[in-house]
């Protein structure tokens, strides 16, 4: 698959390596898996002066060898002896950019933490001493989000104030899950745009996978899941164990009870007997994996609310895939693929609702963008949309049927809504089905 989109992207990155020649710039580029951090930073930085160095899990001195001989063929960068030391061979990189301008892509930088914790504080030092007169373009690439806000965002941390410039890769626009599917699939139909958003939620790795496999339609994409050979059978639980390590069986449960439903802090404490309010905040704040709903416009005391799978493909994962690991072990793939037919139109109806509360928010139209629900659940809309500044929005119900769409319906339920927040919006009805996508 060609290279899509990033264009803002992209510009940032040379604009700031262009700042660089002058002063010393430490860009921190986070991202989940697979979104394509590292084919963004290698594009921008085609036919400069540049050494990408992957943080593997080694020891520091194997790291340094192997950094040692990338410097020297991709920077023609010297380096005499054996260093077996990343504080050594950082100050080298620093020193030798004092004299000419070059790019540095440190790639998983939170791996260094369990190289050696010391090299943050010993990068501190080097970047305070020697930046003023760098002309170092310094990228620090990672994946795992937690260990990333840590090392960057936490006050007491070395690095903490140093980057220069700091933002995360999001997935793929609505707006270019459309472009790449008309460019392989021209006559692609709102099923197939629907289940490619289902699965992938704009990753750009998992989009690629699929395309590259010819899979354009929704049941070419489903069975490609489900085969023998998928990529998707095992990347739930690899992004879970990276993220979490060891200390994972809570918080997959908790995962799992969300995806098929289970998604009040009640609900969640009841299933699992114990208290969880401290793994759904890291869940929520640490991680990024889950957040939590409330009713739109609900005050901030508001103890209505619920909690959802943030990610695309984890919501797919966690209510298809995770929960039948004996059926893969068995090789019974047949009977995976069954089981997702029969719960799709229920599930890719939710599903569905995503896709357009993304899509408004996209447009650019409205500065708040959700749902609502009452405390009794008798009444929900599926998305409200609203501009504080002019005072306009819509509120919209959602089917793939559109002639299961009732405004009338949906007028009862909009005047349910509190006048203390909602009076002075003016709100036109609306109903989206899967011919609107």
């Amino acid at each position: 698959m060609k290279f899509y989109d990033r264009e803002e992207e992209m510009a940032l990155l040379q604009d700031i390596e262009s700042q660089s020649k002058s002063s010393a710039t430490f860009t921190v580029l986070m991202g989940r898996r697979r979104v394509g951090k590292t084919s963004l930073i290698m594009r921008s930085l085609q036919g400069l002066d540049s050494a990408y160095l992957f943080v593997s899990k080694d020891s520091e001195a194997m790291l340094c060898s192997k950094f040692q001989e990338a410097l020297e063929q991709q920077l023609n960068l010297r380096v005499y002896g054996t260093i077996n030391r990343f504080r050594e061979l950082f100050e080298l990189i620093m020193r030798e950019s004092v004299q000419r301008p070059f790019t540095i892509v440190l790639d998983e930088f939170q791996n260094l933490q369990k190289i050696n914790p010391a090299i943050f504080s010993e990068m501190q030092d080097l970047w305070d001493r020697y930046h003023a007169q760098s002309h170092l373009n310094l990228i620090a690439s990672g994946s795992i989000t937690s260990l990333m806000k840590s090392i960057f965002e936490d006050d007491n941390q070395p690095l903490y104030g140093r980057p220069t410039h700091r933002f995360t890769l999001r997935p793929f626009t609505i707006s270019v899950l459309k472009q790449i599917l008309a460019d392989h699939s021209p006559n692609y139909s709102s099923e197939d745009l629907l289940c490619l958003y289902m699965i992938t939620g704009g990753v750009a790795k998992y989009v690629e996978l699929l395309m590259d496999a010819g899979c354009y339609t929704k049941e070419k994409m489903l069975n490609y899941v489900c085969r023998l050979d998928s990529y998707f059978l095992t990347e739930g639980r690899d992004i879970i164990n990276t993220e979490f390590g060891s200390d994972y069986n809570t918080y997959y449960s908790i995962l799992q009870l969300i995806a098929n439903g289970a998604n009040r802090r009640g609900d969640i404490d009841g299933a699992l007997h114990k208290d969880t309010g401290v793994y759904l905040s890291n869940l929520e704040r640490n991680y990024g994996m889950i957040s939590r709903i409330k009713p739109l416009l609900s005050t901030a005391h508001s103890k209505i609310s619920s909690y959802e799978i943030t990610d695309a493909f984890l919501r797919f994962w966690f209510r298809f895939i995770c929960p039948y690991q004996s059926l893969i072990e068995s090789g019974q793939l047949k009977l995976l693929r069954q089981n997702i037919n029969s719960h799709y139109d229920q599930f890719s109806g939710k599903t569905l609702e995503r896709y357009f509360q993304t899509q408004l928010m996209e447009t650019g139209d409205y500065t708040q963008v959700g749902n609502w629900w009452d405390r009794k659940g008798e009444n929900e809309i599926d998305i409200l949309a609203i501009n504080e500044f002019t005072r306009e929005g819509i509120a919209v119900e959602v089917k793939r049927n559109e002639h299961k769409i009732s405004l009338p319906v949906l007028a009862e339920k909009v005047s349910k809504l509190p006048q203390q927040q909602f009076g002075k919006y003016h709100l036109q009805l609306q109903g989206l089905s899967m011919n609107d996508m």
